[in-house]
């Protein structure tokens, strides 16, 4: 019996010994990996603290609207991330559009997007390339074990052969969308940042310079030579790390030139913030709107894709895209329930949407009227 005890002693000692050095070795990786970003001095707190959407030293949503999950819903979600879900990812991967960089970078006719998968966008206008969340990484996570890999082995372009970037805007910090070895390779190729309060301290620990970011409240306006960015509401949440949440704000964008109006969701809940952005603006000839990544447990922060639609209609907008899904597996969900159930209800609600393949380059103004079912190829 002693002897029984003592080989227990021993196993809960080394059982001890391993969980105390994934200890260790978490709270280094969390401090010390440049993934995790930065933080804002007092003197920035302070001026947060002037915006409307500042309270107790975090960024809030209109009304306070939060995620909220109990512990249970928390068990829920966690055992549901290992739970197999039917045609969660495609069976093999997807095929995107190859880009030319020479005729890319020379690019100067009509406004057009091209789509990289999940929220990642190339919009040329007005003879401007402008990156919208340009996440290019395999896995959106602070390190490659600790998320799924991209749908699409190949991408349509390297940012190694991406012209110069004349401006970036960025949504909010989560990994899927701000991403630090993509930021670091186009660094040199940016003319200018635009990000939502507090997000700008990211980019200046992985050395962007100052004068090269401006951060933005909702409802600012900033010129950029003949166009004009604006942030606008969203119903998210931030944070990179264990003990940073809401430390930076987040955002929907409106471009805009002197004959167009384009709309980017970022990511969102749906809430009132959409109809007030389509009063303000009045019609947009393109939105691109969040469609993935949903789930009961926090309809709060994404929607679902029968709202995505309706958010078609309370912005006016002559023609939706779905975003947010086609890249990665973050929810419960099939990889096509978001596309063919936003499809559906586009239908019955008469709205235009389009749904262009990885890389295949879209004319705002040719969108086509039928769309193409590419994503029934990998059922």
């Amino acid at each position: 019996m002693k002897r029984i005890i003592k080989i227990i002693k021993k196993v809960m000692l080394g059982f001890g010994i391993i969980v105390g050095l994934l200890i260790i070795i978490g709270i280094l990786f969390v401090n010390l990996s440049p993934q995790f970003g930065g933080k804002a001095s007092n003197k920035q707190e302070l001026a947060y603290s002037k915006s409307a959407n500042y309270k107790n030293g975090k960024f809030i949503n209109l009304g306070e609207i939060s995620m909220k999950m109990s512990a249970s819903d928390m068990v829920k979600a966690f055992s549901g991330m290992l739970k197999k879900i039917p045609n969660s990812k495609p069976g093999q991967s997807i095929e995107v559009e190859q880009l030319d960089s020479t005729a890319l970078a020379s690019y100067t006719s009509k406004t057009r997007v091209i789509w990289f998968g999940h929220s990642a966008f190339l919009l040329q206008m007005n003879g401007k390339n402008i990156l919208i969340d340009p996440m290019f990484g395999d896995v959106p996570a602070p390190h490659p074990m600790l998320g799924s890999r991209r749908f699409n082995e190949e991408k349509p372009i390297s940012i190694e052969q991406l012209p110069n970037i004349d401006a970036v805007l960025i949504s909010h910090d989560h990994y899927d969308h701000l991403d630090y070895e993509s930021i670091k390779k186009l660094r040199h190729k940016v003319s200018h940042f635009y990000t939502p309060l507090g997000l700008g301290n990211h980019l200046l620990a992985w050395g962007i310079s100052e004068e090269k970011i401006t951060e933005l409240d909702w409802w600012d306006s900033v010129s950029f030579q003949d166009l004009t960015f604006t942030s606008a509401p969203a119903q998210h949440f931030s944070g990179r790390g264990l003990t940073d949440r809401d430390k930076t704000l987040w955002c929907s964008w409106v471009i805009q030139s002197d004959t167009e109006n384009i709309f980017f969701s970022g990511d969102s809940g749906y809430g009132k913030h959409f109809k007030a952005i389509g009063d303000k603006f009045k019609a947009f000839d393109f939105a691109m709107i969040e469609c993935g990544q949903y789930n009961e447990l926090w309809s709060e922060i994404h929607m679902f894709p029968e709202q995505t639609a309706q958010v078609g209609l309370d912005l006016n907008a002559k023609t939706i895209m779905p975003i947010h899904w086609g890249a990665f597996k973050l929810a419960q969900h099939s990889w096509t329930d978001p596309i063919e159930r936003v499809s559906k209800k586009a239908k019955e609600l008469n709205i235009k949407m389009v749904a262009p393949k990885i890389g295949e380059p879209l004319t705002i103004s040719e969108t086509p009227q039928t769309i193409n079912d590419w994503w029934k190829n990998y059922e």
